[in-house]
């Protein structure tokens, strides 16, 4: 797409990175991307964005210039580098799956898949940083419920995957599980621990990134989320635990919710389907994140009462992370450009 506003692609290789450009390829996105290469990544290869040939591009003032935005989806040295080629302000718009940007003053927490109303024109926000996204699953499903529904207050689970950690996490869970089967030492450069065959509530003291620390970014973000005008304004933010599951892809979500009064499990149902959320009733198996691999927004099902409070509910629904963050950078660009 030569006449395509353009938009640099950083980190081209990298599982985000590789879910912006089957979107883009697939979806008809007016978009033409210029792929640059991550810190750790060669550039100079020839690669495909769909049908198109593409060379990937080393990271440069050169990559970046005339581009209407950035994505930055790479590592977060690649994010460093390039916020630093674009300057302050910076010279194209920024969009961050990475969240290096997400101190700046002039960054804003953006997930349109959740935002029925814009609060501010895209155009004059610098830093668009993508929330998180279990923060964004749990928005659309929490949101949805209070609209109709109104929410006393809930608990819920989140079940994350390897791959949260790119394809760093989802190699070191491969090896893990091939060293526990041959009786050998287990790599643990991302976790610091077991994670094969093992949930865990906390990583090892030498993991680079906490546990602790993706669960206050997924509160905060979620807070905010919440928070947006539109329907299902101000739902009550839930009591949430994250646990590190033996996953490779997609979260999970155990979720009760207590309602403000007793809920009719079919209208429960049918008020929950919309165009970014997809209801398995009960004549049909529960979602998996296994199953959910590849499609947008999230998948809820095993609605059940919960037997010792009629005013409360257990539902359960998944999500494809990498898919949903990378749908709602795309949307971003799309209003961008």
């Amino acid at each position: 797409m030569p006449n395509s506003p353009t938009v640099a692609l950083i980190g081209s290789d990298s599982l985000l990175a590789r879910e912006v450009r089957d979107i883009v390829s697939t979806s008809g996105a007016d978009l033409s991307l210029r792929l640059v290469a991550a810190v750790d990544e060669e550039s100079g290869a020839l690669t495909r964005v769909g049908d198109e040939p593409s060379i990937v591009n080393g990271l440069n003032a050169e990559s970046l210039l005339d581009a209407r935005a950035v994505i930055l989806a790479g590592n977060a040295e690649s994010s460093r580098q390039t916020l630093e080629l674009l300057g302050d302000p910076p010279d194209a718009a920024v969009i961050d799956l990475t969240y290096t940007a997400e101190e700046r003053p002039d960054a804003r927490l953006r997930a349109p898949m959740v935002e029925s109303v814009l609060v501010e024109d895209p155009a004059d926000v610098a830093v668009h940083v993508i929330a998180h996204p279990a923060a964004i699953a749990l928005a659309l499903f929490l949101r949805r419920l209070h609209a109709n529904d109104p929410i006393r207050n809930s608990v819920i689970q989140i079940f994350a995957p390897a791959s949260e950690h790119g394809a760093l996490g989802v190699h070191e869970l491969q090896q893990q599980t091939v060293s526990v089967l041959s009786f050998k030492s287990l790599p643990k450069a991302i976790f610091d621990t077991q994670l094969s065959f093992n949930l865990l509530a906390r990583y090892g003291e030498e993991a680079p990134v906490s546990l602790e620390e993706s669960e206050m970014r997924i509160e905060r973000h979620l807070a905010s989320l919440l928070a947006l005008p539109g329907d299902g304004e101000g739902a009550p933010m839930p009591s949430l635990r994250l646990v590190q599951a033996p996953v490779f892809h997609g979260y999970s979500f155990s979720a009760w919710v207590e309602f403000m009064d007793a809920p009719d499990m079919e209208a429960l149902e049918s008020s929950l389907s919309i165009d970014s959320i997809e209801v398995r009733g009960g004549d049909f198996e529960p979602p998996t994140n296994v199953g959910q691999t590849g499609q947008g927004g999230i998948a809820v099902g095993a609605i059940t009462p919960d037997r010792n409070n009629p005013d409360a509910a257990w539902l359960w629904f998944v999500a494809d992370n990498v898919r949903l963050a990378a749908e709602n950078a795309v949307a971003v660009a799309r209003q961008l450009v």
